[in-house]
Formats: structure tokens, sequence, C-alpha cells
């Protein structure tokens, strides 16, 4: 099926994260379209603002369609630039900081960056420490140091244990080991005997075989450890070793690392490091 084009502009005077995750959590709720993404960051003088309109007008003229903006933009005269362009505008200060304001009775302070910032300095720190552990304690790393993690993923070779990790780390400040189950460990049903005494922090990741099939392809392609039949066989001893030992285990093959990670943290009870 051919998709429609359309463009949009993500702007903003600092990062622009928050206008992209925004703008993407609303857009992906629209089928059928092929989005061209625009992310300008760091628009914070009217001189800036008018390239930014050019290039808008110019999107307009060439698609026939003018194109989407979402905005995080904070100096009012920045923005009223390129309200004046060819395009739908979306602006989440305006249209979520008013009715706070009438809540709270007080003003905006109208200061950028602030969400991305270092004022939670406390929560910042946390992750940066959880990103270190992370990266030290990768694929079965310093295993005597994993009474120290908040929770330790367990799974065999290209299950997601680590970008999983990753993400844990750098987004909520989860201190996130892993711990790969190789081919070596499938004689028997027993843990690793490393794991025995961090039982209660780990967390198994496994997927359809089709899927491993295809991601262990792209790595060694034609391999007995990409066949099928291996695939097959770790993944059904895996989650027999998960049942055996009682160790909760999500299903990851139709689901994103972000939802992985959240649900994780939902099934362990284990609390976000996202502001001090």
């Amino acid at each position: 099926m051919t998709k429609h084009q359309r463009t949009v502009f993500y702007l903003s005077d600092r990062t622009g994260i928050t206008a992209e995750t925004l703008g993407h959590s609303l857009l992906t709720q629209f089928d059928g379209i092929q989005w061209e993404i625009i992310s300008v960051p760091f628009l914070d003088d009217i001189e800036k603002a008018k390239v930014v309109s050019v290039q808008i007008n110019q999107v307009a003229d060439r698609e026939g369609n003018r194109p989407l903006v979402f905005s995080t933009l904070l100096n009012p005269e920045v923005l009223e630039v390129i309200k004046q362009s060819n395009c739908r505008i979306f602006d989440f200060f305006e249209t979520f900081i008013c009715p706070i304001e009438e809540e709270l009775h007080q003003p905006f302070a109208r200061m950028a960056g602030r969400s991305h910032g270092l004022q939670h300095h406390l929560s910042y720190f946390k992750r940066i420490a959880a990103i270190n552990y992370v990266l030290a304690h990768d694929d079965g790393v310093s295993p005597k140091q994993f009474a120290e993690a908040d929770i330790i993923l367990v799974g065999i070779s290209r299950s997601g244990k680590t970008p999983t990790c990753l993400y844990l780390g750098l987004q909520y400040g989860i201190a996130a080991a892993n711990y790969p189950l190789t081919p070596d460990d499938m004689h028997t049903k027993a843990l690793p005997p490393v794991l025995v005494n961090v039982k209660n922090k780990l967390f198994g990741l496994t997927l359809n075989v089709a899927q491993l099939h295809s991601i262990r392809s792209e790595r060694r392609p034609n391999s007995q450890y990409a066949s099928l039949v291996q695939c097959e066989k770790e993944i059904r001893w895996q989650e027999s070793l998960f049942h055996e030992c009682n160790i909760p285990y999500l299903d990851t093959t139709h689901i994103s690392i972000e939802e992985i990670s959240a649900i994780i943290l939902t099934r362990r009870g284990l609390r976000r490091q996202l502001y001090g």
C-alpha cells in the first residue's frame, strides 16, 4: 500500500526531546502516512526562526500540504515568527500551561530546558551511576557484584538483554545486570551457580523461534547458532528453566523496548529514578 507523504517539524529552544516524544506518540495513531521528520533544536532567536519559517513555507509549496509543527518554544517572539508560516502548529506549552497556571494560581517560570536539565541533579547522577553499572555488568561480567543490581536479566543469546538493560539504566536509573544462558548450560534444568544467591533479582526474556532465527541469521548467517532447530531447542529449554525455577519472564516478540522496560518495572515493583 502506497503511503501518503507528509512533513512534520519538531521545534524547540532546547534539545527537542519533549516535542519529538509527544509529537511522535500522537502521530503513531494515524495510519497510511509516511512522515518526513525535520527536527530543529536550539531554535532560540528570531533570525533562526526566520530561516525555519522559509523552510516550512518551501515544504508547503512543494508538497501542496502545510506541514505539521510540534513546538515547545518558550520565546513568544520566536514562536510568533513560526506562527506566520504556512503550517498547522501544535504548541504544547500553549495547550497545557494556561490551565495549569489557573489551577496553581501562579505563572510558569518560562525557563527553557528544565525537563532535561540538571535541576533534578540527584536523579541525574543516579542514572549516570546506573549506566556505568550496566556497562560494567553486561553479558555476565563481574557476577560477584550482582548483589548490587536492582534487577538481573537472563536469557539466551540475542534475546534482548543488553539493549533492555541500557534503556533501564539510561531512562530510569535502574542498575541492571544481565547474564547469558548458553548451550553449555542446557545439560541441566538448574540455574548457573552464580545466579543461585540472586534468584530474587532474576527476570527472564524470551521470544518466538522465527524472530530469534531472523536476528541470529543477521549476525551469523547459515550457522548452527542461527538455525531454526537450534533456536527452537534453546527457547524450549530456557522457558522450561524459567518455569522450573519460578523465574518471571516476558515474551518480547511483539513488544518495543520501551514497553519491555515498563512491564519489567511494574512486575518487579522497581522505582523509576526520573526525578529527585
